[in-house]
């Protein structure tokens, strides 16, 4: 666990959504059925969905949080699993106004830039380890561009995606949807817009795919 970017993902948080933040104890078990309040949340205001034809779940993430990085791979499985009847959407989180911004900002546009490469089933994990175990940036063009052409993307096409008004536009509707969505923790999972678990309320990271299970069976039985 890394407590450094726990403490500072906190403080975050705290800054951002005006809350006195708590540590996150991810290594807490629950053995239980999840329920709305131990393990899930239903949100206030629920959101819309952009797929009717399966189940929607979007990730809020950022290559900096240890707990984020610890999700990836499980929930990518997890994704796997269900490719036939969940859409899952990651959403690089972005605090406006917090001191971090500008460094959440530069990940969100590698993030959508490599979605816009079709590129984010096979590098995700790499940024992560590349931000986590080589201390690399990755927040600015440049050192974006030469880690993509160290993993064998052309760095013409790379940078092309980089600067697209698509991409512009993503990162700042990243910005709002981390506000709309009211996160307050990462990783934090949405369900259908609806439901929202964290490792928090579902009692760790590892815990988190079994609760999403629950909530996308709790929500395909709803739609019958």
């Amino acid at each position: 666990m890394n407590s450094k970017s726990l403490l500072r993902s906190t403080v975050l948080l705290a800054v951002a959504a005006g809350i006195a933040a708590s540590p996150v104890q991810a290594g807490a078990a629950i053995h239980q059925t999840p329920s709305e309040g131990p393990q899930f949340v239903r949100l206030d205001q629920p959101q819309p969905v952009r797929e009717s034809a399966r189940t929607e779940a979007v990730e809020f993430f950022w290559y900096d949080c240890s707990h984020s990085q610890a999700l990836e791979q499980p929930l990518q499985t997890w994704a796997e699993k269900h490719r036939s009847d969940v859409a899952l959407r990651r959403v690089p989180a972005i605090w406006p106004g917090s001191p971090e911004e500008e460094v959440q900002r530069g990940h969100a546009r590698m993030y959508y830039t490599l979605e816009r490469l079709g590129l984010v089933e096979r590098l995700q994990v790499g940024v992560f380890r590349a931000v986590h175990n080589d201390h690399a940036g990755l927040a600015t063009e440049a050192s974006a561009t030469d880690w993509a052409v160290h993993h064998g993307v052309d760095a013409q096409q790379f940078r092309e995606a980089y600067r697209s008004a698509e991409v512009r536009r993503s990162v700042d509707d990243a910005a709002a949807a981390f506000v709309r969505y009211r996160i307050d923790e990462l990783p934090t999972v949405i369900v259908q817009g609806e439901y929202r678990t964290s490792p928090t309320k579902a009692g760790g990271v590892d815990r988190m795919p079994g609760v999403l299970d629950q909530l996308v069976q709790q929500e395909q039985a709803k739609q019958g």
